[in-house]
């Protein structure tokens, strides 16, 4: 099975005016990534807002990031949802576009028992051979993947890994002390990532390499061979960015800030909407003392 370390980037989806799919923006996204060194790439996960798009839009960025990336990383698409048929059904419609993975998350809403989790993502895995991280986010899912359930889950041939943002580090040491040693722990959350990597996780599925792919790049590289001094000076470099990207609902900060960068348009799905006057304030306060505006960008070239 491959596996899949190192800093992966959860994209988003960028729209146009319209409200359409922005295909070459979306195309040039990829490639900045790409060209960035990123070591995996997420799309149509909930910060692609995946619950906002209709199945052939799904399958379709999706096809747009195996084509732009032709080979050059990993490509690990979202599946997730609180139906198990339907997702059982688009597992396997990804697995005919050539992704080489999935990460799905947890079903909302239906608050299932672990049980219930369990086989959920067991029908998952049955239904398509793709090797499969299952995505812990209980802050957004109202349930929990417990520690137990995830090393049960383990022994599941094809489910390779879990994307754990609960934001417990008690959790994180839990279950990496339940998995074997060939399953791959990820952290979800950037603003702990080199804690849940000396703990022994394997990377990071991130929101922030959205903006600054080549920076937390590095942060995840430092962290993963031992250099804590470089991999704390880029998370205090970068934290207050980490922190704003959920000043508000993710991912309506990040694309805010893509925006101000002269990346994306800004524009998101309801039910979704533009950050308040006062957090794209701040998002731009963090941005300029980033250098990341175009304008300040341009200037630190000359």
């Amino acid at each position: 099975m491959t596996t899949f370390t190192g800093c992966g980037t959860a994209l988003v989806t960028p729209f146009t005016a319209a409200g359409a799919i922005d295909e070459p923006t979306f195309r040039r996204l990829v490639r900045r990534q790409i060209d960035a060194g990123i070591d995996f790439l997420v799309p149509c996960g909930t910060t692609g807002e995946s619950p906002s798009l209709t199945r052939e839009e799904h399958l379709r960025i999706v096809a747009l990031t195996v084509e732009e990336a032709r080979g050059a990383v990993p490509v690990v698409a979202g599946a997730g949802g609180y139906n198990t048929a339907e997702v059982a059904v688009l597992a396997r419609e990804l697995e005919r576009i050539g992704v080489d993975g999935l990460v799905s998350v947890a079903p909302y809403y239906n608050k299932p028992t672990q049980e219930g989790l369990y086989q959920h993502y067991r029908a998952i895995a049955d239904a398509a051979s793709l090797p499969i991280i299952v995505y812990n986010v209980p802050g957004r899912t109202g349930v929990n993947i417990e520690p137990d359930t995830v090393g049960r889950l383990a022994t599941i041939e094809n489910i390779v890994g879990v994307k754990e943002a609960s934001g417990n580090i008690q959790q994180i040491a839990r279950v990496l002390h339940e998995v074997p040693d060939n399953f791959t722990v990820l952290s979800g959350d950037d603003a702990i990532a080199i804690a849940a990597i000396a703990l022994g996780a394997r990377g990071l599925i991130s929101v922030a390499s959205n903006e600054i792919p080549v920076e937390m790049t590095a942060l995840v590289r430092a962290a993963m061979t031992g250099d804590f001094v470089t991999a704390r000076h880029l998370h205090h470099t970068w934290f207050a960015l980490m922190e704003i990207n959920f000043a508000e609902s993710s991912p309506i900060p990040v694309k805010a800030a893509l925006a101000m960068m002269a990346l994306i348009e800004p524009v998101w799905r309801l039910p979704l909407t533009p950050p308040s006057d006062s957090t794209r304030h701040r998002i731009e306060a963090v941005l300029r003392a980033g250098g990341l505006l175009p304008s300040i960008r341009k200037r630190h070239a000359a």
